[in-house]
């Protein structure tokens, strides 16, 4: 920030679910990476102009609301536990917002997420414009702080990698549990709840997004939620899941054969995307774009679609037309962290980020052929397989944070045994 500024920051508040019931609580992730304060209707100020440096909005200690939703922190807690130099109940920042603008030349403030807040905001500027004759002077510019706050987000420091892979290590022991129940007969949510039971079981908050089992054909839509059908012998169960821990999210998927065993086409089809995988990881250093982790995997899925008669060569035509997007139609990474889309910009002067060390992201290359696909081999239709890991950046290469969670044909297959 510069001199004389003020950063607002505003915590989630409760997501209505029906009626009078809500959602579980979970805090707005840039909130949560400057302040950890993990508990509803909380701002933060932050100041360059001489006043605290640090200031806490938060619901005060209150024992008839705590009979029924819990330990408020209140103002004490946000000074002691939470390290702020000042708090107030959050009922009270519109009527300081004034006295918190006043003389400052620069508000760094996200627009457009409380009403209330923002009219407050613009009344006050224009009330300061009203009375520039008696030297009370507006700020000069309003700045979106997300540019800063995510490029922060993007290098993590190692108390985060710390919890990433811990929230990795959840993950494999909720995959492995899962793996082992794929079999006929069994429903996908069933190998859902076994995920959840492990997340939980093992202290996280539970998945870090809406968990995927898609049985058979289920695994050709990218995003199938479903998880309603029961699973056939010689099915590939494509699971999607990954859990959450302290704010952070690990995203991980692996192709488990229902049965036990991989075979015939969808075999070939497992060998193509994990070829093309670890092509992809081989290129995951610093220097590198996710462009080319992204092109690395390409070339050996285009390959692996000629030789499966999805597609007609040459490799380098197949590629240049864009036909491979019947087949595989999203990129092989993104940013992973306190969002499982985590942010930070991909491109930097208007080219691709080169990565560097701290950087998380997803590597993440698969093959889809829809099973009503009439120019696809009948043998490969109704097969989709994905296979993700999350990395981190070093300084002469990467850490594959999700290593551990077998993804060889012999490994998964050991799973079963």
């Amino acid at each position: 920030m510069e001199p004389d500024s003020v950063a607002l920051f505003l915590g989630a508040g409760l997501a209505r679910r029906s009626a009078d019931t809500h959602f579980p609580f979970r805090q707005d992730s840039d909130f949560h990476y400057l302040t950890g304060f993990d508990h509803p209707n909380a701002a933060a100020v932050l100041r360059t102009d001489g006043g605290p440096v640090y200031t806490l909005f938060v619901e005060p200690r209150d024992r008839d609301a705590e009979t029924w939703t819990g330990h408020r922190p209140g103002i004490e807690g946000a000074v002691e536990e939470f390290g702020a130099d000042a708090a107030h109940p959050h009922t009270e920042l519109l009527d300081k917002l004034p006295a918190l603008l006043e003389r400052v030349k620069r508000v760094y403030h996200v627009l457009g997420r409380d009403a209330r807040v923002d009219a407050r905001f613009s009344e006050t500027v224009e009330l300061s414009r009203q009375h520039s004759r008696n030297g009370v002077v507006p700020p000069e510019a309003v700045v979106d702080p997300r540019a800063i706050v995510h490029e922060l987000r993007l290098f993590k420091e190692p108390e985060e990698l710390d919890i990433m892979r811990r929230a990795a290590e959840i993950s494999r022991e909720g995959h492995a549990a899962a793996a082992r129940l794929a079999r006929e007969g069994v429903f996908e949510y069933e190998l859902a709840a076994a995920l959840d039971y492990t997340f939980r079981r093992r202290g996280g908050a539970g998945p870090a997004y809406e968990t995927i089992v898609g049985g058979g054909a289920n695994a050709t839509i990218l995003h199938y939620v479903s998880n309603d059908q029961p699973l056939h012998d010689g099915d590939l169960v494509l699971i999607d899941a990954g859990c959450e821990l302290a704010g952070y999210a690990s995203d991980v998927t692996r192709c488990y054969p229902a049965g036990g065993r991989f075979s015939g086409p969808a075999r070939d089809l497992y060998e193509v995307v994990l070829a093309a995988q670890q092509a992809a990881l081989e290129v995951s250093r610093p220097g590198n774009t996710l462009d080319d982790v992204h092109d690395a995997a390409l070339r050996i899925l285009v390959q692996g679609m000629i030789d499966l008669k999805l597609l007609a060569g040459p490799l380098d035509d197949a590629i240049q037309s864009g036909a491979y997007k019947t087949f595989y139609m999203h990129r092989t990474s993104h940013w992973l962290g306190l969002d499982v889309h985590d942010v930070g910009a991909y491109a930097v002067d208007g080219k691709p980020r080169r990565l560097a060390p701290g950087i998380v992201f997803t590597v993440e290359p698969g093959l889809y052929v829809p099973p009503r696909e009439e120019k696809a081999p009948a043998q490969l239709r109704g097969i989709g397989v994905r296979i993700e890991d999350d990395v981190v950046v070093t300084d002469d290469g990467h850490e594959n944070l999700t290593a551990s969670i077998p993804k060889r044909v012999t490994d998964v297959e050991a799973l079963f045994h």
